[in-house]
Order: C-alpha cells, then sequence, then structure tokens
C-alpha cells in the first residue's frame, strides 16, 4: 500500500510547511473582517494555479489571526493530504479494497499486518493533563463570539459566516459520531444558525433528537490538521465516522478531547472550538449566504446553535474559507473527493473507468463518466444506477462517454458531444433529488435530470441518424450571419458559434450561442420557437440562450451558467432532431414562480 509523504500533527505545521514552500503570503498590514479579507481572498483565488494561501497577520477588531485558502491549489490540496498527486489517495484506498479473502491459515497470517494497520486509523482518546484546545477556556459571560475574526463574505450576507467549521454530532440511537461542515451564521455573541440542509446526517441525527424532544449536544472546531478538516468535507456513508477517514489520510490516528460543557469530543489539536447545544424545535432565519454555487442562498428557517463555551490554544489561527463561482478553494478540496472515491465507484459500477465532476458544475449539478461499454442501453443502465447512489444522487445531468474518451479532457468530451449527439435518441430523462442550493428547478430539493448518452452504438441498439445528411451550417460572414439573425429575431443582442473554426470537429457541427434580452415580453420558449423555424439556423442542432450581459467568449462562464440555470425538463426546447437550450435567469413568464437568486459580486 502507499504510503503518506507528510502529515501533520496540526495547522500549525501545515502552515510552516506552506510558508517553506513558498505557498504562503502574509499580510501584515492591519484589514477588516467585513468584506476586505474576502476580497482579497477571491482575487487570490482566481489567480492562475489558485495563487497562494493567505495569512492575515492584524485583523481589526480581533486578537488573533487569520488564513485563508490554505487548500485552494492543486499543490496545496496534494500537502494537505500528504500526496504527491491526488490518485493516491484512490490507489491507497483500492489497496485496501483488493485484499483477497484467506484461503488459508497461512494467507491469514500474511494479512495480519494489514489489518493491524486499519487499527491505526482509529482515533485515540487525549491522555495529557490539558490538550492544546483548551489552554484557554471562556465560559458564561466570557462566551463572546465578537472576538474571533469571523468573516462577513459578500455585500448581501446576512451577517458574519463561519465558513470552515468542523460540526461535530452524535446519533440518539446508535451513538455514531458525524462530522460534517454546516455554516454558521453569527448572531450575536453566544448564538449561531446551524445550517443542516435537510438530506444531512447532522440534519438526520438533529430530526433524532427533535422527535425524542431532547436538547442535542453539538461542538464546532475551528481549524484543524488539514486531514481532519478534509474529512469534514467528503460525503461518506451514514454511520462511518469522518475522523477514521483523516485517521487513514493522515495514516496516524487523530487524538481527541472530551469537551468541558457538552459530552462531546473534538480534535485535541484544534485552534478553536465552539461547545453548545441546539433545542429541539427552536428555529431562527437564516441567510442570505454567498454560496460555492456563486449566488447568493435564500433565507430560510434554521436550528439554533447555543454557545456555551469557547475554548482554543494559548496562540491559535482562525481559519476560513471563501466560496463563490468556481473556481474557488473548494474546487480542490472536491477534486480530492472525486479521486479519493473512485475505487469505491468502481466497487459498485466496475465497467467504470474514470469520472470527473467539472468545477463549472459546482459539485451536484453535472458528472462525465467514461465506461467500458458492454451491451445495450449499458449506459442508461449506469445513469439510473448512479442516480441512485449516495451524494450522485443529486447529480442534474450525466454524460455518459466510451473508455477511450478521457473524461476529465474537456475538448474530447466537447468533441464526442458535437460529432454524436442525436437528441432525438441519446437524452434520458428523470426526476429525482436535487441538491438544496439548485436554484433553476420549479421545485425545491426536487426535479428534472438528464442523461447524455454520447458512447458508440453496439448491435442491438438503433444507430444515430447520420449528422453528414443535415444540412451543415454554412457561414461566409460571421458578421453578416450576425446580423441577419439579430434582424430576424428581436431580442437578440449578440450571439458566438462554437468552435470557431468548423474544420476543429471536421465530422461534427458547432453550436450556437444566443445572447437576448430576457426577461421581457417572450419567455426562453418564444426565442426557441423562432431559432428552431429560421431558414439560417437549420443546420444547428444545438442552440444555447444567455442572457444579454454575459460574455460568450469566456468558456467557464457559459458553461457554468448553462449547468447551473437549467431545468432539463422546462429549460430545453425541441424540434425533432434539435434542440434549444435555455440557460438565462427565470422568472414567472418561464413558468418559474420561485425566488431567483442573484449572483455573487462585490459590487452592489
Amino acid at each position: 500500500m502507499l504510503r503518506p509523504t507528510a502529515s501533520y500533527k496540526n495547522l500549525g505545521e501545515f502552515i510552516a510547511a506552506l510558508e517553506r514552500a513558498g505557498e504562503l503570503k502574509r499580510v501584515r498590514r492591519p484589514v477588516s473582517a467585513h468584506l476586505e479579507i474576502s476580497r482579497l481572498t477571491d482575487a487570490e483565488s482566481k489567480s492562475p494555479e489558485g495563487g497562494q494561501a493567505l495569512f492575515f497577520e492584524k485583523v481589526a477588531g480581533s486578537a488573533f489571526p487569520a488564513a485563508t485558502n490554505l487548500f485552494g491549489s492543486p499543490r496545496r490540496i496534494a500537502m494537505a493530504l500528504g500526496v504527491n498527486h491526488l490518485d493516491q489517495l484512490g490507489e491507497r484506498v483500492r489497496g485496501l479494497m483488493e485484499i483477497s479473502p484467506p484461503g488459508s491459515f497461512r494467507d491469514m497470517l500474511g494479512l495480519l499486518p494489514t489489518a493491524l494497520s486499519v487499527t491505526r486509523f482509529f482515533p485515540r482518546r487525549f491522555r495529557g493533563q490539558t490538550p492544546p484546545c483548551q489552554e484557554v477556556v471562556l465560559r458564561g459571560a466570557d462566551v463572546d463570539l465578537g472576538r474571533l475574526p469571523v468573516l462577513h463574505c459578500w455585500p448581501k450576507d446576512a451577517g458574519p459566516f463561519v465558513t470552515l467549521p468542523l460540526v461535530f454530532t452524535r446519533s440518539l440511537k446508535t451513538g455514531v459520531r458525524n462530522v460534517g461542515m454546516y455554516r454558521l451564521q453569527v448572531f450575536d455573541r453566544n448564538t449561531t444558525g446551524m445550517h443542516w440542509h435537510i438530506h444531512k446526517d447532522g440534519s438526520n441525527y438533529y430530526n433524532e433528537y427533535r422527535r425524542a424532544g431532547r436538547r442535542m449536544p453539538v461542538a464546532v472546531a475551528i481549524g484543524a490538521d488539514p486531514a481532519t478538516v478534509y474529512a469534514a468535507t467528503a460525503p461518506l456513508p451514514r454511520n462511518l465516522d469522518e475522523m477514521m477517514l483523516a485517521g487513514f489520510i493522515r495514516n496516524r490516528p487523530v487524538t481527541m478531547a472530551p469537551c468541558l460543557t457538552v459530552d462531546m469530543e473534538v480534535p485535541a489539536e484544534a485552534e478553536f472550538v465552539l461547545e453548545g447545544f441546539v433545542e429541539p424545535d427552536e428555529l431562527r432565519r437564516e441567510g442570505p449566504f454567498g454560496d460555492h454555487t456563486g449566488y447568493y442562498s435564500l433565507a430560510d428557517d434554521y436550528p439554533v446553535f447555543h454557545v456555551t463555551a469557547i475554548t482554543h490554544r494559548r496562540t491559535p489561527v482562525y481559519c476560513a474559507t471563501l466560496v463563490g463561482r468556481p473556481p474557488m478553494e473548494d474546487c480542490y478540496l472536491a477534486k480530492a473527493t472525486e479521486r479519493l472515491f473512485l475505487p469505491l465507484l468502481q466497487a459498485a459500477f466496475p465497467e467504470i473507468e474514470d469520472y470527473w465532476l467539472p468545477w463549472e458544475g459546482v459539485f451536484h449539478n453535472i458528472v462525465v463518466v467514461a465506461i467500458d461499454k458492454a451491451y445495450p442501453m449499458h449506459a442508461q443502465q449506469i445513469m439510473s444506477g448512479l442516480w441512485g447512489q449516495g451524494q450522485m444522487s443529486f447529480c442534474k445531468i450525466i454524460v455518459v462517454v466510451d473508455r477511450d474518451v478521457n473524461p476529465q479532457d474537456p475538448a474530447q468530451v466537447l468533441t464526442q458531444l458535437l460529432i454524436h449527439l442525436d437528441v432525438s435518441a441519446d437524452l434520458t430523462h428523470s426526476r429525482g433529488v436535487l441538491d438544496v442550493l439548485d436554484h433553476s428547478s420549479p421545485t425545491p430539493i426536487h426535479g428534472s435530470k438528464l442523461g447524455v448518452d454520447l458512447t458508440a452504438r453496439v448491435a442491438g441498439e438503433p444507430p444515430r441518424r447520420e449528422v453528414a445528411a443535415q444540412a451543415d451550417p454554412v457561414i461566409s460572414s460571421l458578421e453578416n450571419f450576425e446580423k441577419e439573425v439579430i434582424e430576424k429575431v428581436p431580442g437578440i443582442v449578440g450571439l458566438r458559434v462554437f468552435p470557431d473554426d468548423p474544420a476543429a470537429v471536421p465530422k461534427g457541427t458547432p453550436l450556437l450561442m444566443v445572447k437576448v434580452i430576457k426577461p421581457g415580453d417572450r419567455a426562453g420558449r418564444d426565442y426557441a420557437r423562432q431559432l428552431l423555424n429560421l431558414e439560417a439556423l437549420e443546420g444547428f442542432r444545438l442552440m444555447l440562450l444567455y442572457d444579454a450581459d454575459i460574455d460568450l467568449e469566456d468558456n467557464s462562464l457559459v458553461l457554468w451558467k448553462l449547468f447551473n440555470n437549467t431545468d432539463p425538463g422546462r429549460d430545453i426546447h425541441f424540434d425533432h432532431d434539435r434542440c434549444v437550450v435555455d440557460a438565462c435567469r427565470k422568472d414567472a413568464s418561464d413558468g418559474h414562480l420561485r425566488e431567483w437568486p442573484d449572483e455573487l459580486s462585490f459590487d452592489v
């Protein structure tokens, strides 16, 4: 089994390693936790390769320094998890899974060292007198969350939010521990919101206490060794302790210490710990909050966390993350999950060769899967299986390609789309659960899903229509072509043919991106009808609608809008073997009666 190249006992060791590696930038001048740290972090995150980690030595109104963007680059996330490249995580998992059952006593003896090494991942109890996380203890009237440099991240946020918390809860039924990362809006000196989404384990455990009418103990660690922080973000199956995963990544156990005012345990090496409880039926309005989708998640009622104690190291560092339109720091944490969980996905679906979660899909909107196709409708079977598989059940769009296509190469995937897509035969529509943060569905938490089969046909499957038989678009002058389309369809303000060089996909057809004025007196379906009926556009099989203020030359932007703003059941308009996809903002004219969230921006 591969061993990690390094592991860290605590956050301080990791920060020191980043500084030695030239991956840390110190900001020595005073900064404000209200928007200023966020602006600096956003700019750094958008730098090539994720920029550097930021260490703010002086935060106005707080005695504590703050750190952001610690995991936000390919190199830093690999350093954080003690590997040279993220695929090593999956290789270690595969090594455990491929242990063959012993056929003899000698075989059993051979497996003994591996079995014993697994027990090294179990959390350990702190044995000293005072754990580092309790070197300073504040209780009762001394509890004041305002002493912490909690960030007000985006202008329209409802207040300051703790954005990198490790929230420790325990099942009332089984006693199993869960560690999740759920944002905390600071309401006052000793209460916060507890943002438990309906599908999360923390919410499930809260409902156990609520049904029993009992107060729920909760502990929150802020700042820990990087493997432990990552483990809180990992989508583990229920009843599997995230501290085991942290120990596996570190290749040594996480040392846990008992809290002082609640019956919970937390990492002994944590920087800060908030101890407290959640009452069974107390809710308070929480949000809005600038979320990882690049939009504000809307305000809603959530449980209230009452802080009974704040403990911290003698010289702690407050850790935070800023989320928003990708790429941001959370993209690199998600990439680690993608690589770590590949062997587990392959255990359920051995035909899967690889997969990719594009950042523009914000983790839950699209996945591209490469399979070793063996029989008719194999791709559709994979779609159905993934939609019933844990966190994959939230995925809105599943694209399936053949094993000889690298799903992590956008150019290869797009080429397959332009060459093969037959909208009359390759699309599979379904319905199911969606992520709570999906704003495009007409209904919250559930809605339409789409499967896209780009695999080669095998015996027993109906053939695709011949692409060569269609009238390919002939555009002698893009300027004249754009002028003609704008004149014939009022409301169109710009367009782009992609790829710009049709020879780039010699066997396929380009797609057309169109900017329109919307909302207004015409909904997306009205524009779609006009575009599909326009003779000049007969050669385009796939057309995409965007709002008038979108830069169509920004490939990442147009993908982000497409994946986030589209409901497959409402926003794809067909005409036989052609279609128009509406990736614009929606309102009642489109049949969207829910509030549409604002896009994140510092320019308000």
